[in-house]
């Protein structure tokens, strides 16, 4: 689909065609999500394609990514979100809402495995996965690890490494420290999206999109608990060990599924450095990369970056989860 011809989306409005409700973790949390059910309107006609499950990142919600959701599902995907324990729709995992934290990634792991399982068997396939920033780190661990099993993987500004200059390894040890001498629960910085940035320079992280940006202010204001503030030094320390994990030799060499990793080279939040390692690890991965022109949410950046981005992701799909009927062809 041409997104010059794609009718206006109202990035403000949940569509009419989507219906939010929650999955039941197996533990009982409750998981908020949002799907885009079969027999949607077909706006060029083409044949219904799969299967797409989207994951957000860090204090993020699916409200921010409408625009692309909905687009998907007029593509033919049967399109889902999901917000992650502990954040926007899906609860808290501390008494300060504010907070983001877990006490391990191995609790988002589990809840995805145990997602994808059901998943897959209500849905038709092929089954893609789209992860951003922090759901891209996970949805490719998740992957890596044998936990589910797309036929191909879209990774937006995925988080593998953070800026702070240093080895992993010492950087763990440090936020290992400050958990174990403090409450690890206690925020790891005061504001904004990492240490040292003002709330002012937020969307200088984030979009070169104003208007973009300020959709998600409109969603805080009309749902005030999907506001979320910095994370925990427990989600400091676990996202690096986390990371160990993936650097384990072997761990991203073993992946044999098709992976588009999404990426802006001045990335203010994620290592660009170590997303190129990432895609030379990776046997069958494809990287595409912007330069000043894009920032950390690549799918909410101004049109001309944001329309290659989704146009990449279109024929990275088109011809590696090609509609079942292609397939067949």
């Amino acid at each position: 689909m041409n997104l010059g011809t794609v009718g206006t989306i109202d990035r403000r409005t949940i569509p009419a065609a989507a219906n939010e409700d929650f999955w039941t973790a197996p533990d009982g949390h409750r998981i908020r999500r949002i799907d885009w059910k079969p027999g949607l309107p077909d706006l060029d006609g083409s044949a219904r394609r799969g299967s797409l499950l989207f994951l957000p990142g860090r204090g993020d919600f699916y409200e921010k990514y409408l625009e692309t959701l909905e687009y998907w599902s007029w593509e033919g995907w049967e399109v889902t979100a999901l917000d992650w324990r502990g954040q926007a729709g899906s609860g808290r995992l501390s008494a300060d809402p504010a907070i983001g934290h877990v006490e391990d990634f191995a609790v988002w792991l589990e809840d995805l495995g145990a997602f994808w399982s059901q998943w897959v068997k209500d849905t038709p396939a092929p089954h893609v996965i789209v992860g951003h920033s922090m759901g891209g780190h996970l949805v490719l661990r998740a992957v890596a690890e044998h936990r589910i099993n797309p036929v191909a993987v879209v990774l937006s500004a995925p988080m593998l490494g953070f800026l702070t200059p240093g080895p992993n390894r010492l950087l763990h040890k440090v936020a290992d420290s400050m958990c174990r001498f403090g409450d690890p629960v206690r925020p790891a910085w005061k504001i904004s999206e990492k240490p040292g940035a003002t709330l002012a320079a937020r969307n200088t992280l984030l979009t070169h999109d104003e208007a973009r940006y300020a959709d998600e202010t409109h969603w805080k204001t009309a749902r005030p608990y999907l506001g979320m503030g910095p994370g925990s030094w427990r989600w400091v320390e676990r996202a690096y060990a986390s990371m160990l994990a993936m650097d384990a030799p072997g761990m991203l060499e073993n992946v044999v599924t098709p992976v588009l990793i999404l990426a802006a080279q001045h990335d203010g939040l994620v290592s660009w450095k170590a997303i190129e390692r990432a895609a030379r690890r990776l046997p069958r991965a494809q990287l595409v990369s912007w330069g000043k022109e894009a920032r950390h949410e690549l799918l909410r950046e101004a049109d001309p970056v944001r329309d290659k981005v989704v146009a990449a992701i279109d024929d990275f799909l088109d011809r590696l989860a090609p509609a079942p009927a292609e397939a067949g062809a």
